[in-house]
């Protein structure tokens, strides 16, 4: 009778290992992603078949749903958009609006916040003057000083009357206490993770984080950039990750309205509640300010939009491209998007650091910096802490500030959001900073098989686990 069940359980635990491989091989975004799932579901079905419930979903039914929900405030925005519209759209723009879904817009004001120092008590400004309603979003909330500041300037902000809602990713802020989310409950502020309230099959899509970092407040000012909330993005860790080097970025202007919208829709997807029409989306324009919009991406997007606007950027550029990112794992499309830029004379520079913060996308980085290197891109490591920016300049009139990492994660796995600048004044600003970085760093001049053995043996290794790094 037990080996009878243990047949019937092995045949069972095949057929659902096949089943896997299909449902891999029909939802993968990429072959790579396929390949790497069907080997070790054939291979070994009785480890893999439990961690494809975890880390295998592809569909986000409820980000559909949340979608359409938000199609009218979409249509509002686009009719927003017209009265602020561009001069003149760029090819490199209507690519841009493809993949947002969004318009581009002009009348925007964007100040660059360098490093925690500048960051929060900006940040903490805003809230302290919000007036009707706060929408706040991290992927890292901490239970410390830092966290602590946030949460007391939200309970304030609430006893005043403002109406505030606090969503963190439940992967990022794995270690917030009870206490901590408690306590701002008991105050006002309406706190909940993605996904928490959508069934029970959320709970196993524990591969797929969102990453945004956005601050609303009252519908006129936003934020968003690297910085999560935690004593660290103040610098005040121990070395080698402190000081900490990061870029955030303070909005007014129409491309407000878009930050408020995927705020929307992460919330719709955490709580099934429909925020648009109690939110104030007339964000009004400043005479001559500078021109973006707002790229979102992620597992639910109908196109792959968070690795196709890197690839925009890129094929973009034509005198030079600079690449700010703490982890360099990039599918094959964008290593041969890099090589082309630099083979065709493009300035290609990736600025990387050198200290460690998660170890196997560190190590990975190593074993494509020697082919992109060969065609001429320029890879700079940051020495003086940490780095964790993600910045993008393209020539002298294009920047990019946001979320996304030069990884499969953000490509493919995160909700990520950037905003794509056609300034030259910003680029400007942008450039001189990056300048200021690459002076703190160092040109890598040798290549993987002059670094240590067990550098060298695991670079390789954990490039096979690029898909999901």
């Amino acid at each position: 009778m037990t080996v009878s069940l243990l047949v019937i359980a092995g045949a069972i635990l095949q057929i659902t290992a096949f089943y896997c491989v299909w449902r891999s091989a029909a939802y993968a975004r990429t072959a790579q992603g396929a390949v790497a799932w069907a080997v070790f579901l054939l291979a070994a079905p009785y480890l893999a078949v439990p961690l494809y419930a975890f880390f295998g979903h592809h569909r986000y039914r409820g980000y559909t749903i949340a979608r359409r929900d938000s199609e009218q405030v979409s249509a509002g925005i686009a009719l927003h958009g017209t009265r602020h519209a561009p001069p003149e759209r760029t090819a490199l723009m209507r690519r841009m609006e493809a993949l947002a879904d969004l318009p581009v817009v002009a009348g925007n004001d964007l100040r660059l916040l360098i490093d925690g120092e500048e960051t929060f008590p900006a940040l903490f400004e805003a809230i302290d003057a919000a007036r009707e309603t706060l929408l706040v979003q991290f992927y890292i909330l901490r239970d410390d000083p830092m966290g602590t500041a946030l949460s007391e300037r939200l309970l304030a902000a609430a006893a005043r009357g403002v109406e505030v809602r606090l969503l963190y990713d439940p992967v990022g802020s794995f270690g917030l206490t009870r206490r901590f989310r408690e306590r701002l409950r008991e105050g006002g502020v309406q706190i909940f993770e993605p996904g928490a309230l959508r069934g029970s099959r959320n709970r196993f899509r524990l591969n797929y984080r969102n990453h945004r970092k956005t601050v609303v407040a009252d519908g006129r000012v936003a934020f968003l950039g690297g910085l999560n909330v935690g004593e660290e993005y103040m610098g005040r860790g121990a070395p080698p990750l402190a000081p900490w080097r990061d870029t955030h970025l303070r909005v007014e202007g129409p491309i407000v309205s878009q930050l408020q919208l995927i705020f929307v829709e992460d919330w719709h997807w955490a709580t099934g509640e429909r925020l648009i029409d109690s939110l104030d989306w007339d964000a009004p324009g400043r005479e001559g300010g500078a021109t973006a919009i707002l790229v979102p991406s992620g597992p639910a997007d109908r196109m792959e939009s968070g690795a196709l606007m890197f690839l925009s950027l890129i094929g973009a550029a034509q005198r030079r491209i600079w690449i700010a990112s703490p982890y360099f794992v990039p599918d094959g499309d964008t290593l041969s998007a890099l090589k082309v830029a630099a083979l065709g004379g493009v300035e290609v520079r990736l600025l990387v650091p050198d200290a460690i913060d998660h170890y196997l996308p560190w190590l990975a980085a190593f074993a494509y910096f020697d082919e992109v290197r060969e065609a001429g891109v320029e890879v700079w490591r940051y020495h003086e802490g940490f780095m964790h920016q993600k910045a993008v300049l393209v020539d002298d009139h294009v920047a990019a500030v946001g979320t996304a990492n030069l990884d499969n994660r953000s490509f493919r796995l995160n909700f990520e959001a950037m905003a794509v600048v056609f300034d030259p004044d910003f680029a400007g600003r942008v450039e001189t900073m990056l300048e200021a970085d690459f002076a703190r760093s160092g040109r890598l001049e040798t290549g993987l098989w002059d670094q240590p053995m067990p550098r060298r043996v695991g670079a390789v290794g954990a490039r096979l686990l690029a898909p999901i790094l």
